[in-house]
């Protein structure tokens, strides 16, 4: 995903005598800005993503006859969800950083560079392909399998034949019975047909169990889940931070910070970037003209965590391009005397190569 760009002007080698007629890099100032090539430096923010399985109880017709016939008192008896927490990733991307603006002025006496931006303005390459096509994750839900056992495979005349729902569900409790009562002649020899041999008494176990289960279920209930995927967006600012990022409810999935539903879990942002000491007597110097040259980013480094009141679920190191510093890039390497290739890190901001070569003449 790129924008080229083929500026008529480009950044020229300055000297005192040419610096009305150079190529200019200065802060963006929407509305008056001179024409010319507006470029962001990238802040990175990160996408958390959170897995968690819904698993929902449903009653079965006869639920209410469970304890009454099979003597069964944890039937399911509404539909009811449960909710457990899989997993917790952070994936890192970039936005523009509107703070961070500048333009390649368009000068008419210079040769003309390539210039690679993001469809958001995000300095890319210059004098350079450079290829940037994030695929981030995105809320999603999927219905997971379930092997819940057919009862109407094991539909018996009698139970087609009843007319109210008592006498289905008693119809039903003693076919159970029944199932019950055969499995045991079966596995003693005393059915009036025994197998021949254990792989053949192993599959009439087995088909009893299946038919005693399916049934089961029109007193037990069945049960179906669902895997669910939400995605919280966050932009760090510079600094440590913890603050709660979500609850997360056994009964209602994950819910926003200040739903007292759920139990919290936070985010703690650690600024790990050494910064040079200033000497507080020291005097800073006027603000200068703005250079004529190209910003990049040397990132900062943040150690990301999240956490519940009993663990860590998800700890991890990461660069961050707004905790660090703007740098240069000389405008003469972009002279008439080289041609100069350099790509830029689209998440960080900061130079991913660069390579200077005198032009073929």
């Amino acid at each position: 995903m790129k924008h080229k760009l083929l500026l008529t002007a480009a950044l020229a080698a300055l000297t005192a005598t040419q610096a009305a007629a150079q190529t200019n890099v200065q802060p963006y100032q929407p509305g008056i800005t001179p024409a010319g090539i507006t470029y962001f430096l990238p802040q990175t923010s990160f996408r958390f993503v959170v897995t968690a399985t819904r698993t929902t109880r449903h009653p079965g017709p006869f639920a209410q006859y469970a304890d009454r016939f099979l003597g069964i008192s944890d039937a399911i008896t509404a539909d009811t969800d449960t909710w457990t927490l899989d997993g917790i990733t952070a994936v890192p991307y970039s936005t523009p950083d509107v703070r961070e603006a500048y333009t390649i002025e368009l000068n008419p006496k210079s040769a003309a560079p390539l210039v690679t931006l993001t469809p958001d303005g995000i300095l890319l390459a210059i004098n350079d392909e450079a290829e940037f096509s994030p695929v981030l994750p995105i809320a999603s839900s999927a219905v997971i399998p379930v092997d819940n056992p057919d009862a109407s495979d094991f539909y018996s005349e009698d139970f087609l034949r009843a007319g109210s729902l008592l006498k289905k569900a008693e119809t039903v409790a003693e076919e159970i019975y029944d199932i019950r009562e055969k499995r045991t002649l079966i596995a003693n020899g005393e059915a009036d047909f025994n197998p021949t041999d254990g792989q053949q008494l192993q599959l009439m176990l087995e088909r009893q169990d299946a038919k005693e289960a399916a049934l089961k279920t029109l007193f037990t209930g069945t049960i179906s889940k669902k895997s669910c995927t939400y995605i919280i967006d966050y932009t760090p600012k510079e600094g440590s931070k913890e603050f709660t990022l979500f609850r997360f409810s056994k009964h209602l999935g994950l819910v926003d910070p200040d739903d007292m539903s759920g139990e919290p879990y936070c985010l703690r942002i650690t600024d790990e970037t050494v910064r040079p000491e200033i000497d507080p007597t020291i005097v800073p110097a006027k603000a200068k003209k703005p250079l004529p040259d190209v910003r990049y980013r040397i990132p900062g480094r943040a150690r990301i965590a999240i956490f519940d009141t009993k663990t860590t679920l998800f700890e991890q190191n990461y660069y961050v391009a707004q905790f660090g510093h703007v740098e240069h890039l000389s405008v003469d390497l972009f002279n008439k005397r080289f041609t100069t290739h350099v790509k830029f890190s689209p998440l960080t901001g900061n130079i991913a190569h660069i390579d200077m070569a005198e032009p073929t003449k």
